[in-house]
């Protein structure tokens, strides 16, 4: 019964995202504030159906009714508690379900923020969400039933796919989600901005929250299933250049340049037409991604299993809302007003510079990921796209934008000082390239690029700190005075500094990966084997039997520099269910970096393959994704974003709807 409330509320909540679609935007046309007010209660309802619909798939999973298909696919009775939680979304049906209760938690959050925007933008931002929620509802229903039931039901599960009975899974795919999601509230915008006519500092101000907020969490998104792979895949690497990381970089590339264009559309009213149409292409790229992931048209670790018609159904939502909203674009761009002037060398220039870089790597990770599919579908040749194409073209592009992001965050609005700017940041660029000389002499004949990078981090990490420094001490009498000052700074400002920061201590995590070391052998235990730093001893092998899975434990001694450091572990798993074996990997942390052991296939001796690696300061590279997302959040708790916005006047000839 609880199966058939969760199908009926899915479909009911089709119905509902129909009208949320419809009569806001025939009460925006008429006028009529009644209306457009239908939006939010549509909208607030739709969320309630589809999270009455979410929890009764997770009732099924965790009470491992097997009468449901899916449960039947994607879980097991051995399970643990935490993985029938998880195996919700960890196929294609329910994480479809669970990307569309965030779809509707963003329209039931834009429906709430009453005070904070205009009833017209309000109205056509709900209508906007409610035809993408329509959408991807009709998808779900008629392609991913998660709620199909089985007859006669089996006495048990087939198992959760064994790489996904990760911790990281319940943690990674919630967060890519809201990120990707949360992109259709900007889209959402945008749209409702360009039917209604007008576009300016009040739009730009209502939409950065939202953009900020889908940015964290695709941060934190990424920077999760970047470890996850890390630890999980026993590869030994954090970034593959995979086609499903590619897309979702590619979101968070165009969604970084959107977040600093309405920083200058806000202050400046500048940059109209740009801002709107990356808008539109953060979102679409995320469509994009899901496309890819769903459609089966790349190979990746990361994908779910192949089928046509859902690729269709999703190649056709791809087509309908990317062409239809740049056809929109197209149509009402032109009659854009002109916003506020500024020179070349000011903040807003710098701005503008630093979104022509980040939009030029991200269309060549779009070029590199796609191009193998189009040649195929031309020619039909298979290429691969791999890390040298990516190193070769997305890093010099990369490169000179961080070298001069400390210059554009001391520019002055509107007309700056370049030799000015260059001087406040003098210390933080000595700072740097002192570290990056002391890098070199202390690896020499090491890698020659690589202290250039490590320079390049501490550069960011003090000049971003430094500007704060400046706004905070100067012409201070005292510490009341500067404690007074540091209050007084907007929490955008720290914010900004913090991601800046962040931006850096990644920089250095990735650089440092130059000295990273491996060594490969095959031990019996008592053996030892040696990478960089790092020494292990194979102690012994020993079986071990989990819930759903027995493992082969080898047990390691480890030295650092002569010094035991303690015991570590690795394993292979074998899963009873689906009978199919998994690498665990041996970490363990020293300071900042890490010793890592994966192992390979037992030979027929008793001994086993072992890998070791040294990966000195990796562990930076996810810090300062940490970094990054706080200073994102923090930049979201900025008061201004609390306030309500300013009315507007109505488009010319249109008749305005009364304030709420």
């Amino acid at each position: 019964m609880i199966v058939e409330i969760g199908h009926f509320a899915l479909a009911l909540a089709l119905g509902v995202a129909v009208v949320q679609a419809l009569v806001p935007l025939w009460g925006v046309a008429r006028h009529d504030k009644v209306l457009a007010g239908v939006g939010p209660a549509a909208a607030v309802t739709c969320f309630l159906l589809v999270a009455l619909s979410f929890a009764a798939l997770v009732f099924s999973y965790v009470r491992s009714d097997f009468s449901v298909e899916n449960v039947v696919a994607n879980s097991h009775s051995t399970q643990p508690l935490i993985y029938k939680f998880t195996s919700v979304w960890g196929n294609h049906e329910g994480s479809m379900l669970l990307w569309v209760l965030i779809l509707t938690l963003f329209g039931a959050l834009v429906a709430l923020s009453r005070r904070s925007l205009p009833v017209r933008l309000r109205a056509g931002t709900l209508a906007a969400q409610g035809l993408v929620t329509v959408a991807f509802l009709a998808f779900t229903l008629l392609t991913s039933n998660p709620f199909r039931r089985m007859v006669p039901a089996p006495a048990d599960g087939q198992d959760l796919n064994p790489i996904l009975q990760d911790l990281g899974l319940a943690i990674h795919p919630p967060l890519l989600y809201v990120g990707y999601v949360g992109f259709s509230i900007t889209y959402a915008f945008a749209v409702a901005a360009l039917i209604d006519g007008r576009i300016d500092a009040v739009w730009a101000r209502a939409v950065r929250p939202w953009t900020l907020l889908a940015w964290v969490f695709l941060t934190l998104g990424i920077a999760m299933g970047s470890y996850w792979a890390y630890y999980e895949l026993g590869w030994g690497g954090w970034w593959f250049w995979d086609p499903v990381e590619n897309a979702s970089l590619m979101p968070w590339l165009a969604g970084t340049a959107l977040i600093h264009s309405t920083v200058v559309m806000e202050k400046r009213d500048a940059l109209k037409v740009w801002t709107i149409l990356l808008a539109i292409l953060t979102f679409s790229l995320s469509l994009l991604g899901t496309f890819i992931v769903r459609s089966g048209v790349l190979t990746s670790v990361h994908s779910f299993a192949t089928d046509p018609q859902r690729g269709l159904f999703i190649l056709g939502i791809l087509i309908i809302f990317v062409g239809g909203s740049l056809a929109l674009f197209a149509w009402r761009a032109p009659l854009l007003r002109q916003g506020g002037l500024f020179a070349p060398v000011s903040r807003e220039g710098a701005l503008v510079v630093n979104n022509v870089f980040i939009a030029t790597a991200c269309a060549t990770v779009f070029v590199g990921t796609l191009y193998p599919l189009l040649l195929e579908m031309v020619t039909g040749d298979k290429i691969s796209v791999g890390p040298p194409f990516f190193n070769a073209t997305f890093v010099p592009l990369f490169v000179p934008l961080l070298l001069i992001l400390p210059l554009g965050q001391s520019l002055a609005w509107k007309r700056g000082d370049l030799l000015g700017a260059a001087q406040r940041n003098a210390a933080a660029f000595g700072i740097g390239i002192v570290v990056a000389l002391g890098t070199i002499a202390l690896t020499r004949g090491g890698p020659v690029v690589a202290p250039l990078g490590i320079g390049l981090g501490v550069f960011l990490v003090a000049a971003a700190f430094f500007d704060l420094g400046e706004r905070i001490f100067r012409r201070a009498s005292g510490w009341p005075a500067m404690f007074s000052r540091a209050k007084g700074l907007p929490r955008s400002a720290w914010g900004a500094a913090f991601a800046h920061a962040g931006v850096g201590l990644s920089v250095i995590g990735i650089a440092a990966q130059a000295w990273s070391t491996e060594a490969i052998g095959v031990l019996k235990p008592g053996e030892r084997i040696t990478s960089g730093r790092y020494t292990v001893v194979l102690e012994s092998m020993l079986p071990r039997s989990g819930p759903n899975f027995r493992a082969e434990v080898a047990r390691f001694q480890l030295f650092a520099d002569n010094r035991e450091l303690g015991v570590m572990e690795a394993a292979k798993r074998v899963y009873t269910a689906r009978a199919m074996p998994t690498t665990e990997a041996g970490i363990r942390s020293h300071g900042l970096s890490q010793a890592y052991v994966s192992l390979g296939e037992p030979e027929g001796n008793g001994s086993i393959a072992v890998r070791l690696y040294d990966k000195p300061l990796i562990l930076l590279i996810w810090i300062g994704s940490i970094v990054m997302s706080f200073g994102g959040a923090l930049a979201l708790t900025d008061r201004r974003f609390r306030l309500a916005a300013p009315k507007r006047a109505a488009p010319a000839g249109a008749a305005a709807l009364p304030a709420e």
